[in-house]
């Protein structure tokens, strides 16, 4: 049982930990990407895209800037800057009563920011399959 998945999430975020999403994520996980119009249901493809994302937005500028959390939910916003641009976004985060993370979504800023995202997103999902 993960007593506060925040934590977890940020100590699995800076180690670049996929195995440790195993037990962080619900089997029912819910992932929302900015730039997928359907929501990508299942611990496997919610895994898969946080794998993704540990390697795309995992730089040294990345950091979170702030956090709002509330007994079953948190908005994490963060910043980084990638090839030049500087992106701004927020993870927003429920999990159940077993602190097992149900569903995560991302939103980005700016257009330019999204765009180059979902480019670099869709090259490692690629890969990863």
């Amino acid at each position: 049982m993960q007593l506060d998945p925040i934590a977890t999430w940020h100590k699995l975020l800076k180690q670049r930990d996929v195995q440790g999403l195993d037990a962080l994520l619900a089997d029912d996980a819910v992932f929302y990407s900015p730039v997928v119009h359907k929501p990508q249901v299942g611990k496997s493809i919610t895994t898969m895209y946080l794998a993704a994302a540990f390697h795309v937005f995992g730089n040294e500028s990345f950091r979170y800037v702030r956090e709002l959390k509330a007994d079953r939910d948190a908005i994490l916003e963060f910043e980084l800057e990638l090839d030049g641009i500087s992106i701004n976004g927020v993870d927003m985060i429920k999990w159940n009563e077993h602190g097992q993370i149900t569903e995560f979504k991302v939103m980005l800023r700016p257009l330019k920011a999204v765009n180059l995202i979902h480019e670099k997103m869709a090259a490692m999902l690629q890969a990863a399959r």
